[in-house]
């Protein structure tokens, strides 16, 4: 049981890393040395927010389910 919704937790985190989408060229831009952005308060709102704290507590889920089932 606990082991499919692990399954089921990671192929959800999977998509939601992956749906998050300009974090990664901003982090480009800190090694190419385009730092103009690097000290920007940049908030995050509606979806990239819903997004971002649903990664945060699939990401909790699955690291406690994983190590219930380690200690099992």
């Amino acid at each position: 049981m606990l082991e499919t919704i692990l399954l089921v937790i990671s192929v959800l985190l999977i998509v939601l890393v992956l749906l998050q989408g300009n974090k990664a060229s901003d982090a480009s831009q800190i090694i190419t040395g385009g730092n103009e952005a690097l000290f920007q308060n940049m908030k995050e709102r509606g979806l990239e927010l819903l997004i971002s704290r649903t990664t945060l507590v699939l990401g909790i889920l699955f690291f406690i389910i994983s190590l219930i089932l380690f200690l099992m």
